[in-house]
């Protein structure tokens, strides 16, 4: 008797474990209608997202312009990270009042700071050069301090002297 109510209790106990298993259903109802999402939408969040991935590439495919005054010269920027930086900087066009300093250079506050990597540099007449990653610098002499270079402008000695040595300028910086 006593093997028979054991065989009985064992019994009871897997029915018991069974029936507190994993419950499976055949129903389309979720278990928990608020995570579904509505079947009537097509916008997803990516298609009320701005896609910012291709902004940033269609900026870095354009080319920087530089205007001294009203006169555009021709430059020839670096491909490194403070240009890129630039580049997002001017998307929208950059204005920069330059102040003159020493006879040599011309250099005014970006606004905000870019990345940098300063080394000891000998700047020449024509150079651009980042200092102390916030402010740019355009060289009509020579100095030799610790800058990040950005590009160089492709004119004369002579014709940066008049561009940039007899007051202070502005600048603007935008994408072509």
């Amino acid at each position: 008797m006593k093997r028979f109510i054991t065989i009985i209790i064992g019994l009871v106990l897997i029915c018991t474990l069974v029936g507190c298993g994993k419950k499976t259903s055949n129903s389309t109802e979720p278990s928990n209608p608020s995570t579904q999402e509505p079947s009537t939408s097509t916008t997803t969040p990516s298609d009320t997202t701005p896609d910012t991935t291709t902004t940033e590439d269609d900026t870095m495919n354009k080319t920087l312009t530089l205007k001294i005054g009203n006169t555009e010269v021709d430059v020839f920027w670096l491909d490194n990270d403070s240009v890129k930086a630039l580049k997002q900087l001017a998307k929208n066009g950059l204005s920069i009042d330059l102040e003159m300093y020493d006879d040599m250079e011309q250099f005014g506050s970006l606004g905000s700071a870019l990345p940098s990597s300063d080394t000891n540099l000998t700047a020449n007449a024509g150079d651009i050069m980042l200092y102390q990653s916030n402010k740019i610098v355009l060289f009509y002499g020579s100095n030799t301090y610790s800058y990040t270079k950005l590009g160089h402008i492709n004119l004369s000695k002579s014709e940066l002297t008049e561009l940039l040595g007899e007051e202070n300028v502005t600048i603007t910086i935008g994408l072509k």
